[in-house]
């Protein structure tokens, strides 16, 4: 293929910053989606470790660990 003058050159260049643009974009959505998804299980392992030093510490009687664990897994 061949460029006339500086307009194709600028078009090659254009096509090459959307394309590009583009894919990033698309990679930048993945990743967000998959980072929630991780963010929330992170945060219910934190919520039952949380749960377990409180019954540990004797805060918590076993009945009210057992429900509150149930709760958890539950979601």
């Amino acid at each position: 293929m061949m460029w006339y003058g500086a307009g194709g050159w600028w078009m090659f260049f254009s096509m090459l910053l959307f394309w590009g643009g583009l894919i990033a974009l698309i990679v930048w959505a993945i990743r967000a989606g998959t980072d929630r998804s991780q963010g929330r299980d992170r945060d219910r392992n934190r919520a039952l470790e949380i749960l377990e030093e409180r019954y540990a510490r004797g805060e918590i009687d076993h009945e009210e660990f057992e429900q509150r664990r149930r709760t958890l897994e539950g979601r």
